[in-house]
């Protein structure tokens, strides 16, 4: 009578594709190569096991150090043939995980393969380096905070100020977003001192100058802009309304209101496949002079004047019905209401009017003139109380809207001052407005960054190393992210083609711009399976589909990743 066969199952998921494509990318190697291991160390290498780490993270979107360990045990085979084959679960314990963010918290060593690391992805993926956006974000957790740590309270990008919070700025690389420097500071940092030292290592990553770095107000401090300008290098962003005030903002529009400036049309290719006019202005040179180094610098700085239309009439609606409900709320003043006392002097009505009008903020908007009421009202005869007529006085308050002012408020509505050192040939204004409109890339970095699939917050470290190592670490899955998207979407442009049967319910839907958590989700439900008759063991893994072999082949990657784990083993797993 034959035995009956005994079945496990391990789940694979998304783990192999995540493995060969950190390898390709040569993270595993070079880990290995700048981080030193302790003389004791067991087990797998770091770069190997940090590797892993990574994938458990990008797969599971959790961050815990606790929750590695039984995830590995369950996946051991295909971790093993994925990653390294003297893999054992122990080798994610807490422990050593903790130990490999200290290594990972050393500034110096870091630098170095962080700069590898971008070199050798540049190379391999022929990555064109143009343009450079920085900016940066606060992780905020139920910290302790103490007089030198890392964990601060300050300006608080998650809207919670009551939580301490590290400080994380990004430099990454157009189109793709990817990261190319990483920097953990104290959460109660400004922002504006932090560019500097991010473009210094972007400047030593890349080894390159001449690139345009874009970044929001904070990229305009002077200091920054002359130390782009003595690297050579150049800037673009908007000046902040302390830099530019709005009356030296009329002072630009003086001009335009008078009709003695033109201004340029800024088009793009609409839904409708027409060009749509979007935004219009001009621009005007402007010398600066700042010292850098104990060296003062000259260079002449392009400021362009826009106006960004789509902005403007949101911006106008908005004012439009912030004019109404401060009319209605004026003129509520004076009505008659059970309860309410009338106000009887004309200076605290004039008051509370001004108060509603800042409240609303449309002073000078709306003029209010006040008017007596007086009429007689018939008294009946009541027991004792004989028939007659008494006169009743009340102020009256109405709103006339003064259309001058409005229309002068309406055209300052949606224009701003951007700063430039690049000369025309190399930016013009159409360039300029449509650059710095592709600034939610960096801002889709924070996204992933801090939410699903890298979940940096909330943040369960209290120490700070490990809270600094842990966000480095999660800003090289934060690579892999984004080369994995570039990789695929170039491909697919090369090829003319769409990715289809990504989207649940809708299998047909097509798309030639796919994410990259899309498609890893596209890997889920992938098994395993061990077959165990007597001594003998089988492996049989499911089936790739063709969605599952058309991503593999958009990443030139084999499908023999999937197809190398099935093959049988002699011996029981």
């Amino acid at each position: 009578m034959s035995e009956k066969p005994t079945i496990t199952t391990e789940r694979v998921d998304d783990i192999p594709v995540l493995m060969a494509f950190s390898k390709r990318m040569g993270i595993p190697e070079l880990l290995d190569e700048h981080f030193e291991q302790h003389g004791n160390w067991q087990g797998i290498s770091f770069g190997k096991m940090m590797t892993g780490w990574m994938g458990h993270i990008l797969s599971e979107g959790d961050h815990r150090l606790n929750r590695a360990q039984d995830w590995a045990g369950k996946r051991l085979e295909t971790l093993r043939g994925s990653l390294c084959k003297e893999l054992e679960a122990l080798d994610f314990s807490d422990d050593r995980l903790a130990l490999g963010l200290d290594m990972l918290s050393d500034d110096e060593h870091w630098a170095a393969f962080e700069t590898d690391l971008n070199r050798r992805t540049i190379r391999i993926y022929d990555l064109q380096q143009k343009c450079i956006r920085i900016d940066t974000t606060t992780a905020s957790g139920y910290w302790n905070v103490t007089e030198d740590g890392l964990f601060q309270l300050g300006h608080s990008k998650d809207h919670r100020p009551d939580l301490p919070q590290l400080k994380v700025v990004l430099a990454t690389l157009d189109p793709l977003a990817m990261p190319v420097a990483t920097l953990v500071v104290r959460g109660e940092k400004a922002d504006d001192p932090l560019y500097i030292p991010a473009i210094d290592q972007v400047r030593k990553g890349l080894d390159r100058r001449g690139l345009l770095y874009i970044g929001d107000c904070k990229i305009m401090s002077l200091a920054t802009r002359a130390h782009l300008e003595a690297g050579k290098d150049r800037y673009l962003g908007p000046f902040s309304t302390v830099q530019i005030p709005q009356s030296a903002l009329d002072t630009y529009l003086e001009p335009v209101w008078s009709g003695q400036q033109t201004l340029t049309a800024v088009e793009r290719q609409g839904t409708t496949g027409k060009l749509e006019k979007i935004a219009e202005g001009y621009e005007l040179c402007l010398a600066q002079t700042a010292t850098v180094k104990d060296e003062e610098i000259t260079w002449n700085e392009r400021r362009q004047v826009i106006r960004s239309l789509a902005h403007a009439k949101a911006a106008e609606d908005a004012l439009l019905n912030r004019l109404e409900k401060a009319k209605a709320a004026i003129e509520a003043l004076t009505a008659r209401k059970q309860g309410k006392e009338l106000i009887s002097e004309p200076e605290v009505l004039n008051q509370m009017a001004e108060v509603i009008l800042q409240k609303y903020e449309v002073a000078g908007l709306l003029q209010s003139q006040i008017t007596e009421e007086v009429r007689e009202r018939h008294i009946r005869k009541y027991k004792d109380r004989p028939a007659g007529i008494r006169i009743e006085r009340k102020l009256v308050i109405v709103t006339i809207r003064d259309e001058v002012a409005i229309q002068k408020a309406i055209f300052r509505l949606g224009w701003r001052v951007y700063g430039t050192n690049a000369p025309k040939s190399e930016l013009t204004i159409q360039q300029a407005v449509m650059a710095y409109r592709e600034e939610y890339l960096v801002e889709r970095c924070f996204g992933r960054l801090k939410c699903k699939p890298l979940s940096l917050t909330p943040m369960y470290l209290q120490d700070d190393q490990r809270a600094t190592g842990l966000t480095r670490l999660l800003s090289i899955g934060l690579r892999v992210l984004t080369l994995f998207e570039h990789v695929v979407r170039c491909h697919l442009e090369e090829k003319g083609e769409k990715l289809s049967g990504l989207y649940f319910g809708n299998p047909k839907r097509t798309t030639n711009r796919p994410t990259t958590e899309a498609m890893l989700q596209a890997f889920k439900d992938i098994f395993l399976n061990f077959v165990t008759v007597g001594d003998q063991t089988y492996r049989v893994i499911s089936p790739l589909s063709q969605l599952q072999q058309e991503i593999l082949n958009l990443l030139d990657l084999p499908g023999s990743i999937y197809d190398n784990l099935s093959v049988d083993s002699a011996n029981p797993t």
